[in-house]
Formats: C-alpha cells, sequence, structure tokens
C-alpha cells in the first residue's frame, strides 16, 4: 500500500434528494470524475433508488426508468404468482429472467478545483435510463476528455440487451448526446484512452464468462470512429495466488506518464473465512470478497504490453465505511484526476457501494510502487 495524503467522503445517501417521495437513496457510489475547463472536477455520481414502503407482500417492487432525455422512475408491482423466488435485492421470474429492486441513475456533483469540497449537487437524475437504453438502470460511468470533448461510458441495464456499455458525448460534460452500445452483453469496466494512439482510439474492457479456460484479465480493443470495436486482445495481469486473482477490471481512464500508460484498475481477493459466531462454533466458512485498488503501466505505443503492476493493492478497505458499507470491503475506484500541481493523483472511489470518497496520493508513490514484469 503507498500512503494516503489526504481523504475524505464526499458524498453519502442522505447527502442526494431522492427522485421521489415514495423512493429513498439506498447508495451512491462508483463515480465518473473530469476536471473541467474552469478548474472544477465534475462527478457523475451513481445513484440507487428503491421504493421505501413495500405496500403489499403479494408482489415484488422493481423499479425502473421511462420516457425520453430525463429518467422518470415507475414502480411495476410483480405478483408474486410470478415470481420463482425474491429478496431483498432481486426478484425472479418463473421464465429464469430478473428484475431488481432498486435502479440506478447518474448525479452530477460539482467540486472546487482541489476535489475536496461539494460545490453543488443536482436535484434530480442528471443521466439516466429511458424506454430505448438502460431502462432498469445505468451505472459506473468513466469519463474520458479527448481533444475538446468528453467521452462517458457507462453500463446499461436492460430488458432487451441485458447488461452492455454504451457512449455519450459532451462539449461542456453537462450535456450529453448519446451514441449508443459499443460493447454488447456482457461487457463492463470500458476505459478510454485520452488520445489516438498510431491513429486509433484504444480502450480497455472486461467482458465475463462462465468458463474460465485462463487466468483473470481485462481486454484492449481498438476503433477507428469511437463507436465500432474490434481488434480484442487479452491482457493478462494477474496470477494464481495474487490478491487480485479472483477478477480484476479497469478503473480509471489510463493516464499518460514518462514511463508508460497508468492504469488503476480494481482487483478482488477471495477468502474463506469463519469469522461469525457460528463459524467459529462450528467450523462454517464462507466465502468473503475483498474488492482493492492496483495499477498496471503500459507501453506508449503498444499500449496492450504490459510493462509493470504493483505486486500488492495500493489500497485496501480500511475505513468503515469500507468494511462495513452495503457490501463490505469494497474500495472500488472508477476514476481519476490530476492534483493541479501534477504532482497528486486524486482518486475517486465507491466505498462498500454506499458513499463516494476522494483520495489524494502522491504520483511518485504510484510509479515507485510498480514492478517491472
Amino acid at each position: 500500500m503507498i500512503p494516503i495524503i489526504k481523504e475524505a467522503v464526499l458524498i453519502k445517501p442522505n447527502s442526494i434528494n431522492p427522485t421521489s417521495k415514495n423512493l429513498e437513496v439506498v447508495g451512491t457510489f462508483n463515480p465518473g470524475a473530469e476536471r473541467l475547463d474552469n478548474g472544477d472536477i465534475v462527478l457523475y455520481v451513481r445513484v440507487a433508488e428503491g421504493l421505501i414502503k413495500k405496500e403489499d407482500k403479494n408482489f415484488c417492487y422493481s423499479p425502473r426508468c421511462e420516457g425520453g432525455k430525463t429518467c422518470r422512475i415507475v414502480v411495476d408491482r410483480i405478483p408474486k404468482d410470478e415470481l420463482e423466488s425474491s429478496s431483498y435485492f432481486d426478484c425472479v421470474l418463473k421464465d429464469g429472467t430478473k428484475r431488481l429492486t432498486f435502479v440506478s441513475h447518474l448525479r452530477r456533483v460539482i467540486l472546487d478545483t482541489s476535489g475536496f469540497k461539494v460545490k453543488s449537487i443536482d436535484s434530480k437524475p442528471s443521466f439516466g435510463g429511458n424506454s430505448e437504453e438502460g431502462e432498469l438502470g445505468i451505472e459506473d460511468p468513466r469519463i474520458t476528455k479527448i481533444g475538446k470533448e468528453y467521452y462517458m461510458t457507462y453500463v446499461t441495464l436492460s430488458i432487451q440487451g441485458n447488461i452492455s456499455t454504451h457512449l455519450a458525448k459532451s462539449r461542456d460534460c453537462l450535456n450529453w448526446k448519446r451514441l449508443g452500445t459499443i460493447f454488447s452483453e456482457q461487457n463492463k469496466d470500458v476505459a478510454l484512452f485520452p488520445e489516438k494512439i498510431n491513429g486509433k482510439y484504444y480502450a480497455f474492457n472486461r467482458p465475463e464468462s462462465n468458463f474460465q479456460f485462463s487466468l483473470p484479465h481485462i481486454w484492449i480493443s481498438h476503433s477507428k470512429d469511437l463507436l465500432h470495436w474490434g481488434h480484442h486482445k487479452p491482457v493478462k495481469i494477474s496470477k494464481k495466488g495474487a490478491w487480485d486473482y479472483s477478477r480484476i477490471g479497469a478503473g480509471s481512464p489510463p493516464i499518460k506518464t514518462d514511463k508508460g500508460w497508468l492504469l488503476l484498475y480494481h482487483g478482488v481477493k477471495e477468502k474463506m473465512t469463519n469469522d461469525n459466531f457460528f463459524g467459529k462454533l462450528f467450523g462454517f466458512r464462507k466465502e468473503l470478497n475483498i474488492y482493492q485498488v492496483g495499477v498496471a503501466l503500459f507501453d506508449l505505443k503498444k499500449p496492450w504490453k504490459l510493462i509493470a503492476k504493483s505486486k500488492n493493492p495500493i489500497i485496501t478497505p480500511k475505513k468503515e465505511y469500507e468494511k462495513n458499507g452495503f457490501v463490505k470491503n469494497v474500495v472500488f475506484s472508477t476514476d481519476a484526476v490530476l492534483d493541479k500541481d501534477k504532482k497528486h493523483l486524486l482518486i475517486f472511489s465507491g466505498g462498500g457501494d454506499s458513499v463516494v470518497s476522494v483520495k489524494k496520493v502522491l504520483l511518485k508513490d504510484v510509479l515507485d510502487s510498480l514492478e517491472r514484469v
């Protein structure tokens, strides 16, 4: 791990106004971030909302977005006789498909130039699903400025498209034009490079599979127009027994340094534990996932070529909000912004799937944590 110079919780569920009086905010996490031309930093925070009161136990309540440009949340009541099962998190229909008991949209937050002071929070959804895309939710944005335009990748949940990654662009990081699907199901954690390399756009991404013929890895793809992606290459980062062996995915869009493209990524460590009363009494064991942050370095001209990586995570769950949030033991970094002095890095993360935090670290410490592969 590396020294954290300064850190703070920026957004909590009670920081956000619910979309309607019938809904409550259950999580604020996994923000996209970018520095604006005036020096301020904009966040697009994932906000998860669910129904406050379940009126009738004979139904499962599933919120979704409908309408056009603005997310208008409606709540479907699914009768129990149409369900296979239900839980706090989801409803499983008899055909095997699922509906969630919450829905996510993005809320815009403006920070000052330091990245530690909140200047404003939008009072209603800033970017959400609609009848055509992401009606079951929009999640985990990453924002990259390429030239004079901002591009945002985001995950959509929908009945027809399942879980896919879409793209939007903006001149001011405030008003967005949706460009459609760029990686189809099930592909997430898409992070665009901030400039062309050898005349092509590049992006890290993470398709998921039910089979495991290889070690966990991410992919890199390239495109001529940011819309049509191909020439996919797997990039192997982890090895058996390492802290990031169970699952990995790109965090922030790559940052250009003199040494190479710096990628913050999340790694998951699975740990078997019996750290509870019945476990200690009877020897029961359960699987515990720990989400941590690591870094990797890639060649400037061959961005698929891994040069170095951190042997150990640089950030691990330590704060109470990371260890015991809505989901335990999660630091999930989705974006990072260089500080004004260019010597420090501001890492924006979701903590415990509950809050948004910022951690200020020295860029040199991050680079020094790398070991050549």
